[in-house]
């Protein structure tokens, strides 16, 4: 089940739930998008009508922000956070488990080689069979790549929006694949930025730690979702 927020066709699904839909999605027969969606993609989509066309015809979103499951408990949906980089990594677990190819795209290039070098390390059987930075000019030399690769997950650390549509100019180049835009989880995976601890995850507190960790991550975080809910409180969504 979806709910639609600010236009956005949200899963409301538990993590597990949304894990079963991914599975499904690389097993299917086409390119399919998942978003981790956060409020900066909805500011991201008023100022880029293009970005607000790869949102409408992804095939899941997920509440991966604080600031989304709050502006669903707004108009009275108490859903569950589907952090990506917890998404994503349950993934490759996943495909290590039933021998489906991975590829990691993004960072720098020491970033997604300690990366690639540690979940290789943490997971038996993994296989990753294509990893680039994410420092390149020609999209079309990766396409290329990941063509004769023929990964079936493909996760895509570029930054928002740029991954995204990355992700979404490849739905007609690619074989059969789910590709997600994961941000900044390769610094997680190589271990240049540290999760916070269990219980602030567990309390949804995560970004405060961040932001305590990343003074610079404040005024990124708090004009953002401030604006995005007072726009919640106020939207008419479409019948």
């Amino acid at each position: 089940m979806n709910i639609k927020l600010m236009g956005i066709e949200i899963s409301c699904d538990t993590f597990v739930g949304a894990l079963d839909k991914a599975f499904n999605l690389i097993n299917g027969d086409k390119v399919s998008q998942v978003v981790t969606i956060n409020p900066e993609m909805y500011a991201e989509k008023e100022i880029n009508s293009e970005f607000e066309k790869i949102l409408s015809e992804a095939e899941l979103i997920v509440p991966d922000g604080i600031g989304i499951k709050i502006g669903l408990k707004f108009k009275g949906h108490d859903v569950e956070r589907v952090p990506g980089v917890d998404f994503a990594r349950t993934l490759i677990d996943w495909c290590a488990k039933n021998n489906k190819p991975v590829a990691i795209i993004g960072a720098r290039e020491e970033v997604v080689t300690k990366a690639v070098e540690n979940l290789k390390n943490e997971v038996d059987k993994l296989n990753i069979v294509y990893y680039h930075n994410g420092y390149f000019d020609d999209d079309n030399e990766i396409y290329e790549m990941l063509k004769e690769c023929k990964p079936k997950l493909v996760l895509v650390a570029l930054g928002s929006p740029k991954q995204e549509f990355f992700i979404y100019n490849a739905k007609n180049i690619l074989s059969p694949c789910l590709m997600i835009g994961i941000g900044g989880s390769l610094d997680v995976w190589s271990g240049n930025v540290k999760r916070a601890p269990k219980i602030y995850r567990k309390i949804g507190l995560e970004w405060l730690y961040r932001t305590i960790c990343q003074p610079n991550r404040f005024k990124r975080i708090f004009p953002a979702i401030p604006k995005f809910l007072w726009k919640v409180v106020t939207y008419k969504e479409d019948k």
